[in-house]
């Protein structure tokens, strides 16, 4: 899929190229937020399914305005059986839902069809679980819509909101943007289209992606529902049914798991790998952890470094006199106000 990483993140850089140029000197002002919300989303519908942005464009539309009025609806959850009273957000809640599920179920039936033709790829990844899902156990189209539903928000949201914390912390700390730069031209020679093995070898970018990872997690809580009854060290027992709730965030940012410094933007503390950061302590949970790690985490870093490798390749940048730094949750962790930078073409 490193083909259409490559594809996506060519197509924003070409944009912002003729935005800059199109300024009176070599630079220019680009919030960058929308752009890379874009790109994530572009780079999922073509290895979900094998499409092209638009066709999913307004799914991702959709799903981020769920996103807002479920935060809305969590604010009145106080209230007994609020969720299920008929007021306006409800509402449309519940169209949204009935949307999203139309217009996946849509595309799923129209690429089923045109598998049984023979007619369309199958290495995508709903290529992929169309062709697991044959057979007597097979999932029905209501599991493969929900399936969809969750690679299409997990692959985009998480990806989106860990470029833009990067792009940020880059811009205020120079020295580590120069960094990267250098490790990029020593490994990947200019104008060279990145492969694996090479955004693999990028040991800076992992320092630096693993840092922002721990101070701006996309997922800020994780949530689990205990089955049955279960005993935590030598004195904790939690009923089967009992929900607990991590918060990330508050684990990153521990100064007894971290030291003094914890929130401090220092990617050296990665320089020797997560486990001797954490002291092997579970205390960095971007994706979660145990048997339930999130299988996408490889798929994330890998567009990560290639979008980075590009713009690197071509700008430098630094934060805009108009930033405003302000983390907001919107499900994910959001800059409230966007992401305006400062680009200079090199």
């Amino acid at each position: 899929m490193i083909s259409a990483f490559y594809e996506s993140c060519s197509e924003m850089i070409s944009k912002w190229e003729r935005l800059v140029s199109q300024q009176q000197g070599s630079s220019s002002e680009i919030d960058v937020w929308p752009y890379l919300g874009d790109v994530t989303s572009d780079v999922i519908s073509r290895t979900a399914f094998g499409s092209s942005y638009e066709e999913g464009k307004g799914i991702f539309e959709l799903q981020e305005e769920q996103g807002r009025r479920v935060l809305k609806a969590l604010e009145l959850a106080i209230i007994p059986g609020m969720r299920f009273l008929p007021t306006k957000n409800n509402m449309r809640m519940r169209q949204i839902d009935r949307e999203v599920k139309s217009r996946l179920k849509e595309i799923i039936m129209k690429r089923q069809r045109a598998m049984e033709a023979g007619e369309a790829p199958k290495n995508d990844l709903l290529g992929i679980l169309l062709e697991s899902n044959s057979g007597d156990h097979g999932m029905s189209i209501e599991d493969v819509v929900e399936e969809c539903r969750l690679f299409h928000f997990a692959g985009q949201e998480t990806t989106a909101v860990l470029l833009v914390w990067t792009m940020i912390m880059l811009s205020h700390h120079q020295k580590w943007q120069d960094q990267a730069r250098e490790e990029i031209l020593k490994v990947i020679e200019k104008n060279n289209k990145p492969n694996f093995d090479a955004l693999s070898r990028l040991k800076i970018m992992n320092m630096i992606l693993n840092e922002v990872l721990r101070l701006y997690p996309p997922g800020i809580l994780l949530g689990r529902t205990i089955e049955k009854e279960t005993k935590l060290g030598e004195d904790m027992t939690l009923p089967g049914g009992a929900q607990v709730v991590i918060p990330v965030l508050m684990v990153h940012r521990d100064p007894e798991l971290w030291g003094d410094d914890v929130h401090e933007f220092k990617p050296e503390r990665f320089a020797d790998g997560i486990s001797k950061a954490t002291k092997n302590q579970v205390s960095f949970l971007p994706f979660g952890w145990g048997p339930r790690f999130c299988p996408g985490q490889i798929f994330s870093l890998m567009e990560a470094k290639m979008a980075l490798v590009l713009i690197l390749q071509r700008f430098s940048f630094e934060l805009s006199p108009s930033y405003t730094h302000a983390p907001h949750t919107v499900l994910t962790l959001h800059p409230q106000f966007g992401a305006p930078l400062i680009f200079h073409m090199l």
